[in-house]
């Protein structure tokens, strides 16, 4: 049965890839859909980028052991800061202010807000080079749930699930990812739902009233609303870290650039909010149960010291066959939707910011396109190499790339769009602050000085990148007037 719902899932995302390719004829429609997509489309797309076998794996399982039933706070903050008010702050401006620039990618969008070429090189860089990790930890969370469910080789897994993300992809590009993202969406909904309530009801777990006196027993901060004092700090880290990095990481941007119109994006809001809470409360709250799956002696043990292996062996445990293979479906959903969308943005800035917008801008479309479709190839190979060869944790690569691309992006893209006054040397100032932040961290904990939740160091450049952006944004030189003017739209401009 698992194997069946399976080779649907799979043979369903190459007919839509197959399906979507007459309607791809450029390098716009391949990237942004004709900047022509739907309120539905674009919510899903946001939200099923938003979750993958990330949350469900190395976040809700490691994350839920760690913090018990306060973990659910995260997918409860993820709705309303990483979805809501990130949708009601970020979307119209975006796709407004990229429209008046022309510009395609956040690199491009750098160059044109803050006139600076060496800004679109750099952001462009980093975005290839940090979002390797995260694709890694996404293979990672599909390798594990492959070998605990299907008992196949985590290499194996990993090769197969590079190989059917590159095939669909590059056959419908994005109108081929959002159109599976709401099929996606469907069974992410449905199988989160099942999931919880298969899970609470249980008799390890006996109910949710049960469950809770259970978790008491093992750790009274494990039973606790909001943790204890001595988890709450890195609690919070998480907390902002998953909630607010989505403002500053291209592939979620993305989705605002390719949006039609103001009606479809106050549809977006509320649906993607929705969606949200309801995957994020039920992926968070499954994995605070997880530690009564493992008792031994009266005591949790983590199976094979392994945080990432924690979700899948407690779902081997607690679901019917069927039901497996809809949740294995469900997690194959979100993890090829964030897939797509980091790989297509990824090699986005190298064909079209780096060898187009620098290298040889006479490049023509069609030869901008075979080599954007190159680089997918090229950055999927490279996150399965760091997926089978980094023995980094999930929750580890994840935070490393979220922690350097928004810490570096954050504070001078959401100024760059809000503010008038907001300088290049601002904006410079803010990556390199983001990028010191993190770079400072990983030296002192090389050297064993430091030792500190990877997640709070990343909050902390992002906080840190947008402190400084208007300081030295105030005290430095400003822009010139009329090229500002023209980017907010007061005054008819030359500025593409």
């Amino acid at each position: 049965m698992k194997i069946l719902f399976l080779v649907i899932f799979m043979i369903s995302m190459i007919g839509v890839g197959i399906y979507s390719r007459n309607r791809v004829k450029s390098v716009s429609d391949f990237f942004l859909g004709g900047r022509n997509m739907g309120g539905w489309m674009s919510a899903f797309a946001y939200g099923t980028s938003y979750f993958s076998a990330v949350i469900f794996i190395g976040y809700a399982g490691g994350i839920g052991w760690k913090y018990g039933v306060s973990a659910t706070w995260i997918g409860i903050s993820n709705a309303i800061f990483g979805c809501l008010l990130a949708w009601i702050v970020l979307a119209k401006k975006t796709r407004d202010m990229t429209h008046k620039l022309d510009a395609h990618t956040m690199p491009e969008f750098f160059e044109k807000r803050y006139q600076s070429k060496g800004m679109k090189i750099v952001s462009a860089l980093i975005i290839f080079i940090f979002l390797v990790p995260y694709t890694a930890s996404v293979y990672k969370g599909l390798g594990y749930i492959f070998k605990s469910s299907f008992g196949i080789s985590f290499e194996l897994a990993i090769f197969l699930m590079a190989l059917l993300t590159t095939i669909y992809l590059l056959l419908g590009g994005y109108v081929a990812t959002a159109i599976n993202d709401c099929i996606q969406g469907v069974i992410m909904l449905v199988g989160c739902i099942l999931m919880v309530v298969y899970v609470v009801y249980n008799p390890v777990v006996g109910g949710l009233g049960e469950g809770l006196r259970a978790l008491k027993e093992l750790d009274l901060g494990l039973s606790m609303p909001f943790s204890d004092a001595q988890r709450r700090l890195s609690l919070l880290g998480l907390i902002f870290m998953t909630s607010f990095g989505v403002w500053g990481l291209p592939q979620m941007i993305h989705k605002f650039y390719a949006i039609k119109d103001d009606a479809a994006i106050k549809k977006g809001t509320i649906i993607s909010t929705v969606f949200a809470l309801v995957i994020g409360g039920c992926a968070y709250f499954t994995g605070s149960m997880g530690r009564l799956f493992f008792i031994e002696n009266g005591a949790a043990v983590m199976p094979n010291a392994n945080p990432d292996m924690i979700i899948p062996l407690m779902l081997e445990k607690t679901l019917p066959e069927a039901l497996l293979g809809i949740i294995i479906v469900l997690m194959l959903s979100a993890s090829m939707s964030t897939l797509s969308s980091l790989v297509l943005v990824s090699s986005s800035t190298i064909s079209i910011d780096f060898i187009k917008g620098f290298i040889s801008p006479q490049i023509s479309e069609k030869k901008t396109m075979l080599i954007m479709k190159i680089f997918c190839g090229v950055f999927v190979g490279l996150s399965f190499v760091i997926a089978v060869f980094q023995p980094a944790s999930i929750v580890y690569l994840m935070s490393l790339s979220w922690g350097v691309v928004s810490g570096m992006f954050l504070g001078p893209y959401v100024f760059g769009l809000w503010w008038k006054k907001t300088t290049k040397t601002g904006a410079w100032c803010g990556f390199i602050a983001g990028g010191l932040v993190i770079g400072g961290y990983l030296l002192l904990e090389k050297v064993g000085v430091l030792r500190v939740d990877l997640p709070i160091i990343s909050s902390l450049a992002m906080i840190i990148s947008v402190i400084v952006v208007p300081i030295v944004s105030l005290f430095g030189t400003q822009m010139d007037e009329v090229y500002v003017k023209g980017v907010f739209g007061e005054q008819e401009e030359n500025i593409a």
